[in-house]
């Protein structure tokens, strides 16, 4: 017995000192952790590629998407019913105005101009003895010779003779038309397409499907869709006497570019802009007229119109790699600011040429543009700059 109680007492014992020594561990790091931390070390300022832009003067031009549209189409319909008797053109060659394309068998209106001529020289034989009656019959009523119901009936025969004739005048001249209809001739001139009907069909006057189809060539329009910031732009600088001279006036000069990338040799004249902005786009329509003298532009092309805007002094070039946008398509650059920190310039872009972009507006001369991987960094930033051109002119990677 006396040896389990002196066992117990060593137990309590050890199970005092374990709890000291857990208190005294706790104490210890609790110690340490109120220990006063040294501060961290600031982030460094990350190094960046960047260019000096400064001012040029620049040719400004836009580039935009264009169609070629006649300046008159002429559907051809016959205004005379009968059998087509003669084509007389080559499909595809060039007519001129005034020019006969067709031939409609002419004899039945031959025969009705015939008949109304006839009917007119009756009248006009009948209208002179009435005339005569007439006017023999106006001494004799004065004496009681005729009735006074005898002369006013040849007074009345003679007016309806005579009303008849005007009447038939129009019928003749009715009867000619209908007869010229039968010579179909071409509005305008301009190049003929393939002939629908054939010798010897049966056509009719005024029917829905054309026979054949004249379009003028030669001037020719290209309708431009415009962005209506560029056309803000154009008024504000034709205002401003900025544009290229046109026979000593300010003008828009455009030069086009066809499909397989080569430049139509002629230049083209602006006529005017659509008053409606397409609202889903935000365009205009620019017509412009060009000379097509040797029939290279074809209705329903589709070319590349570049609108010449004149010189600019204060323009500068970006490299693409610094151009950036926001969610709102709007484009912006990162400068280096005082004390190297990053700031944001929202900038105006004219056009791209090559690996740079024309900017008008929003930097200024001496501008230190980053164009290393400037999309991760923030306004505020700090960072240590290094100009980003090398000998070759290409940013370095």
């Amino acid at each position: 017995m006396q040896f389990f109680s002196c066992k117990r007492q060593l137990d309590a014992r050890l199970t005092k000192w374990a709890i000291l020594a857990t208190g005294l561990s706790i104490f210890a790091a609790t110690l340490a952790g109120c220990e006063k931390k040294a501060p961290p070390k600031g982030k460094a300022a990350r190094q960046v590629y960047v260019v000096t832009v400064h001012k040029k003067s620049t040719e400004l031009q836009v580039n935009l998407p264009g169609r070629v549209n006649s300046v008159q189409i002429a559907e051809i319909r016959p205004q005379a019913t009968g059998i087509l008797w003669k084509r007389m053109f080559v499909e595809g060659a060039d007519v001129k105005k005034g020019q006969q394309l067709y031939q409609i068998d002419p004899r039945p209106y031959q025969t009705a101009y015939e008949n109304a001529q006839a009917q007119l020289v009756h009248d006009e034989a009948l209208y002179t003895t009435q005339h005569l009656r007439a006017q023999r019959y106006g001494p004799l009523k004065n004496i009681s010779a005729v009735s006074l119901q005898d002369y006013n009936d040849a007074v009345a025969t003679e007016k309806q003779t005579k009303a008849n004739i005007v009447n038939d005048k129009a019928s003749v001249r009715r009867a000619q038309i209908d007869l010229d209809y039968t010579k179909v001739f071409s509005p305008i001139s301009g190049r003929i397409s393939r002939s629908v009907a054939t010798q010897g069909a049966l056509v009719t006057a005024n029917q829905t499907d054309p026979i054949a189809t004249v379009t003028q060539l030669d001037p020719i329009y290209v309708d431009i869709n415009e962005p209506t910031v560029e056309q803000l732009r154009i008024r504000q600088r034709l205002q401003q006497d900025k544009l290229d001279k046109i026979n000593g006036k300010s003008a828009v000069k455009v030069t086009l570019y066809l499909e397989d990338g080569s430049q139509y040799p002629l230049q083209g004249e602006l006529l005017f802009s659509e008053v409606i902005v397409d609202q889903q786009v935000g365009t205009v329509v620019q017509r412009v007229l060009f000379p097509n003298p040797n029939k290279l532009l074809l209705p329903g092309m589709y070319v590349r119109a570049v609108l010449h805007e004149g010189k600019e002094d204060n323009t500068f070039e970006v490299p693409a790699e610094g151009v950036m946008r926001d969610l709102a398509d709007t484009p912006y650059v990162y400068v280096v600011g005082k004390g190297n920190k990053v700031v944001r310039k929202v900038i105006n872009l004219q056009r791209q040429e090559g690996e740079n972009w024309i900017v008008v507006g929003g930097i200024d001369d001496g501008d230190r543009v980053i164009v290393s991987d400037p999309s991760s960094l923030i306004t505020g930033d700090t960072v240590k700059p290094e100009e980003g051109m090398n000998k070759l002119g290409f940013v370095p990677k």
